[in-house]
């Protein structure tokens, strides 16, 4: 509070005169009651008379600065906390799950079944180099990715077939993959697309299936395979 009076022009005011103060904010000269000014100084209430207005109580406690999105590079408000806390912010949710997505390097949401598929993988074809949930190969997350035969699985679940979280997510995860698989296909990856989407509930024999498909794939591109040489042939007898 920035009173604007002399200690003789407040003892002398009745309890209803109104005594002249400097908004903190615009300094501008606004006036309350005596009593007011009284319960101030006296610590009793919630009342506050360092402000003219609520609008300059909110300029004054607004620590929002202007930031630009780490994705797309939109303008936007946030916290200087928030600011000072994160060394990438983001306008929306979209953008922050793009970002994230193509720049982690292990997946963060892996499901029951990709966790029971890894060590059962890695046991059968002890040979045979790995990837889980990685964004190596493509810039983006590949479910599994044997690198040795360029092969790549997906297990689609049935937010990638039915809109559970509305048309427009669907639309985008459709996009997404979409993509994905043009990515694979430049980078001369075979994708399989495995549909998970009717186990509703992980158990080992409902899984049995999936490791099945996938390791009969595995098998079938084995019996053709022929490693790359040093110099790009492959090997002869």
């Amino acid at each position: 509070m920035n009173p604007e009076y002399t200690q003789q022009e407040f003892d002398s005011a009745k309890s209803r005169s109104p005594l002249p103060l400097r908004c903190k904010q615009c300094s501008t000269i606004f006036k309350r009651p005596k009593s007011q000014i009284q319960k101030v100084t006296a610590g009793s209430g919630l009342l506050s008379l360092d402000f003219c207005s609520s609008e300059c109580m909110g300029k004054a406690y607004d620590t929002t600065q202007e930031t630009n999105c780490h994705k797309c590079n939109k303008l936007f408000y946030r916290t200087k906390k928030q600011i000072n806390s994160s060394p990438h912010l983001f306008c929306s949710r979209s953008c922050s799950a793009s970002w994230n997505n193509s720049h982690k390097k292990y997946g963060t949401r892996r499901s029951k079944l990709e966790k029971w598929l890894e060590p059962k993988l890695t046991s059968k074809y002890p040979l045979l180099k790995f990837d889980f949930n990685k964004t190596d190969s493509i810039n983006a997350e590949l479910d599994i990715y044997c690198v040795t035969l360029k092969l790549a699985f997906e297990l689609n679940g049935i937010f990638h077939y039915e809109p559970i979280f509305g048309e427009d997510k669907l639309a985008r995860t459709a996009s997404n993959d979409k993509t994905k698989f043009q990515s694979c296909l430049k980078a001369g990856i075979e994708l399989c697309i495995i549909d998970v989407s009717h186990m509703k509930y992980f158990k080992d024999h409902t899984a049995e299936p999936f490791l099945d498909i996938i390791t009969n794939i595995i098998d079938q591109k084995l019996a053709t395979y022929q490693p790359i040489s040093k110099d790009g042939l492959g090997d002869s007898e």
